[in-house]
């Protein structure tokens, strides 16, 4: 399939298949709200399917990477839904203890691309968990559409617990330095900032890429240094930026936060026309900078 660009489609396209994603709207509102912007031979669906994820797309670290050793662990999660099933990546070879990176994903449990970023970290001389919060239903499906309807009914304060749970088991692993940061997207950004409000001082650096934001009142025990990535498009996230922004500043926490211009919620994700690469190699480069600063330093 020929790679489309954000750019290749109408804003209000691609502010109601946003919709579509998170929730708000079925597939079925999507394809009728779509149908205007079905012409030249070009269906409604076709324009459905060009907009969603294409995993051949996103594969930036091979999966039998020599580089790296990869395993899919248990983590116990009493306080959760029992345990969590997670994607773990160390450098291959590694000698002695190393900082580690949770990897949080979209709403939509442990695709390829999150697995991806998890591989990423792990040339970078991290090792790196990336749960899946589908796991309490059977994980991770292997189709975005059934993986959205699964994640949906699923206790978030649970899987907060399971988050919680997968933090403690890196930071606490015998050949960990201690030092964890976490990586999040979309609902994974909102993941990021709700673990900084809990884990407090555990939490040694936090990025979230397009997260829900925290409370004032929550804010204020959020001890990590935090980098925001926001996309300048994403209206429905980037309304609770000014209040955190000004709870940030109040409760002194160090942060940096970047909104990047003309680009749509999702920026990062290489598997969808939403990707810029721009952006995201940017975002990345801050993002893999700052765990080296805090997690390394």
């Amino acid at each position: 399939m020929e790679r489309k660009k954000a750019s290749d489609y109408p804003q209000e396209l691609l502010n109601l298949f946003d919709k579509y994603v998170h929730g708000d709207i079925e597939r079925r509102d999507f394809l009728e709200g779509a149908q205007k912007f079905a012409v030249g031979g070009v269906t409604a669906t076709a324009i459905w399917e060009s907009l969603r994820p294409n995993y051949a797309w996103a594969e930036q670290v091979p999966k039998d990477d020599k580089r790296l050793k990869t395993e899919y662990v248990i983590v116990p999660s009493p306080m959760g839904n029992n345990n969590i099933k997670g994607y773990f990546v160390r450098p291959a070879n590694a000698s002695g203890k190393l900082p580690a990176v949770l990897v949080i994903h979209e709403n939509r449990g442990l695709n390829p691309y999150t697995e991806d970023v998890a591989r990423r970290l792990g040339t970078l001389g991290f090792m790196a968990l990336a749960p899946d919060g589908l796991t309490s239903v059977g994980g991770y499906p292997g189709d975005e559409e059934q993986a959205a309807k699964a994640f949906g009914p699923i206790d978030k304060g649970k899987m907060t617990e399971d988050f919680m749970a997968s933090a403690r088991w890196l930071k606490g692993r015998a050949d960990c330095t201690g030092k964890i940061g976490a990586v999040g997207f979309c609902f994974g950004g909102g993941m990021v900032n709700a673990l900084a409000v809990r884990l407090g001082p555990d939490l040694a650096a936090g990025v979230p890429f397009y997260g829900a934001q925290p409370s004032a009142a929550d804010t204020a025990k959020i001890k990590a240094p935090l980098l925001l990535h926001y996309a300048g498009l994403d209206d429905r996230i980037n309304a609770g930026w000014p209040a955190f922004e000004e709870a940030l500043k109040a409760n002194h926490i160090t942060y940096s936060g970047n909104v990047y211009q003309g680009v749509n919620h999702g920026f990062h994700n290489d598997t969808t026309p939403r990707y810029d690469e721009a952006a995201a190699k940017l975002a990345w480069q801050r993002t893999t900078d700052f765990f080296n600063k805090y997690l390394k330093g």
